[in-house]
């Protein structure tokens, strides 16, 4: 496990943190704590809703094509909780798996969803949770479509690796330079430089044909803090 949270700060940072105190004990005594290896599925396309507060690691939230394509919707990170829109909405054609040794808490869905038909206060908590996941959606396609070159490259990286990833497995991107930069829309000899700063900083490792993550969470904020808001829930943690 990295430097995460632990389950009080973690609910602490999140919208949980939020909800009156009597509905919070209720949740910490009737949900679990579940740790999963890197590369671990925490829910599929189109699962029954359920809903997780991370409390160390990270995740991948995406969307598959039916050619076998993904695309990423938002990472979670300590302090985020996934899951909120589909309590709401019902099952949604997302996946997640944890790109890192990730620990999580599963928050009991029937407690919370009838708390929130209940309790306007929580009915509120919880439009805000979503309002704050429409931002990050949001955020995460200005990446895909206008992120700088540094941004893009740290992205196509964690999502080819994540693609291919298998459970306790190592992350690694099998792409050329040159692929990287056709993906990216730049040209080798910059990708080059990006993937030198990368070595420089520990986030990865490279071969000709491949390039292993090192350090996940930390490529994934190359190109995560640009575009997140300030005031953020999942800031107030710090991580």
């Amino acid at each position: 496990m990295g430097s995460g949270l632990t389950l009080a700060a973690a609910v602490a940072a999140s919208v949980l943190g939020t909800l009156p105190p009597a509905l919070v004990d209720a949740l910490l005594e009737r949900g679990e704590t579940v740790d999963f290896p890197a590369g671990g599925a925490i829910y599929r396309e189109s699962a029954s809703p359920r809903a997780w507060l991370v409390v160390d690691g990270l995740v991948r939230v995406y969307m598959t094509s039916p050619e076998g394509r993904q695309v990423t919707v938002r990472y979670a990170r300590p302090g985020d909780v996934l899951g909120i829109a589909v309590l709401v909405g019902g099952p949604a054609d997302v996946a997640a798996q944890t790109l890192a040794p990730s620990r999580l808490f599963r928050v009991d869905a029937a407690t919370l969803t009838a708390a929130g038909r209940r309790d306007p206060r929580v009915s509120w908590a919880i439009a805000e949770e979503l309002n704050r996941r429409l931002y990050d959606t949001l955020q995460q396609t200005a990446v895909n479509a206008f992120g700088s070159v540094r941004e893009r490259v740290a992205a196509h990286l964690l999502d080819l690796a994540s693609a291919e990833q298998r459970p306790q497995g190592g992350l690694v991107a099998h792409v050329t330079q040159q692929e990287l930069a056709d993906a990216v829309g730049s040209v080798r000899e910059v990708v080059a430089r990006v993937l030198r700063d990368f070595r420089q900083d520990e986030l990865v490792a490279t071969r000709p044909d491949s390039v292993h993550i090192l350090d996940p969470a930390g490529l994934h904020l190359r190109h995560y803090q640009s575009h997140r808001q300030p005031g953020d829930v999942g800031e107030r943690s710090g991580s």
